[in-house]
This record gives structure tokens, sequence and C-alpha cells, in this order.
């Protein structure tokens, strides 16, 4: 099974609620991959400010080791994931990674991909969408995949009101609430539970 978690913008919980279905469901031996889209100027590889002569930085893709679990992809570790992987690609380059990406997808058990750009290149078994209303920004690429989403998760009680965003395409999806501190909750693992069957039962 695959599943990805979006997200409308940073430091909104989408890592936390990834963990949490993890740690939820441990039995289902998650491959976790975290992506990660540097702006330019920016080396992939490295993560820091380059200025490099190539604009084109290249595509890194790391296997977590468990020795940092600072980290997010260390963080999937942490709950339960038996790998993890970090991909890192420059803005909008993520095509580039896509052939060893697939390989990893088809080598794992079950997936679980915390990135919005993914959902470009794969049709997941379940996406999820993380929003918070208390965080103004809604980054343009989330707006464009909210309708592949198959249920928001709201990390706070704040309204889901933003200026970009047509009510009615929040109000036709289903909503679950994972706030902190632990940002899970029955009612997501549950979600994720019955994605899960009906993956089998395909």
């Amino acid at each position: 099974m695959l599943v990805v978690v979006g997200g409308h913008s940073r430091n909104i919980g989408k890592t936390s609620v990834v963990c949490g279905i993890i740690s939820a469901l441990r039995d289902r031996n998650w491959t976790g991959i975290k992506v990660t889209q540097y702006g330019h100027g920016v080396c992939s590889r490295a993560g820091e400010p380059c200025e490099c002569r190539d604009p084109v930085h290249p595509v890194a893709i790391s296997r977590e080791t468990g020795v940092d679990p600072g980290t997010d992809s260390g963080r999937f570790l942490a709950a339960g994931a038996v790998e993890s992987y970090w991909v890192r690609t420059p803005a909008g380059g993520l095509a580039e990674a896509m052939p060893r990406l697939r390989r990893i997808l088809e080598a794992a058990e079950n997936t679980i991909v915390e990135s919005n750009s993914i959902l470009r290149f794969v049709k997941p078994d379940l996406c999820l969408m993380v929003v918070d209303g208390a965080v103004d920004d809604f980054k343009e690429t989330s707006l464009r995949f909210l309708d592949r989403a198959s249920a928001v998760v709201r990390t706070s009680p704040a309204p889901l009101a933003w200026t970009t965003v047509p009510e009615s395409l929040l109000a036709k999806k289903p909503a679950v609430f994972a706030p902190g501190p632990d940002y899970r909750s029955p009612k997501l693992i549950e979600l994720v539970d019955r994605a899960f069957m009906a993956d089998r039962a395909g």
C-alpha cells in the first residue's frame, strides 16, 4: 500500500502525522520517505546555500540509519518504520529522482511518503492533506493537489478559511482531527487501516 501525506505549509505537523500512523500500525512494516525540494541556490546534496556553476544540483537519496533521530527521516525509524529514506531534489526536479524512488516503492511492503509533489507521478491508495487553519500560508502547489486528497487531517481547531482556497473544495473532503502533541487520533488510524484492508482485498 502507498500512503501520501501532504500539507498546505511548513510546520503544521506533517511529519508528526506520518510518525503517528507508523507507530499505531507498526505491523504494516512501513518504509517511510521524506521528499524535500530546495529552491534555487541551494545544493540538494548538502541542503546548504551553494554557488555551484551548474544550476542543476544532483538528486540525493539517503537511506536513514537511525543515527540521527532528530531528522524527519530518522523520526520515521524511531516511530517504527523498517526503512526510511530522505529524497532531496532541486525545486521542480523530482522527476529525475523517480526511477530510483520507484525501485524503493516496488521493494517496500507498505510505504508512506511525506510530499505533495510526488502526486504528479504516483496514484496512492490513500492521500492525506494536513491542514492547520491557524497558518495563513497555503502553497500554490498544495492547492494544485488538494482535489487528490482522500481526506484532510486537521491539526488544530482553527477554522479552515483561506482566501485562495474555494470553500466548496474543502467542504467536500472528509475531515479527521489529529491535534498535537501526538498528532494522531483513532479516526485517522481507522481511515488508514480501512485503506490498507481495501488494498489487500483488491
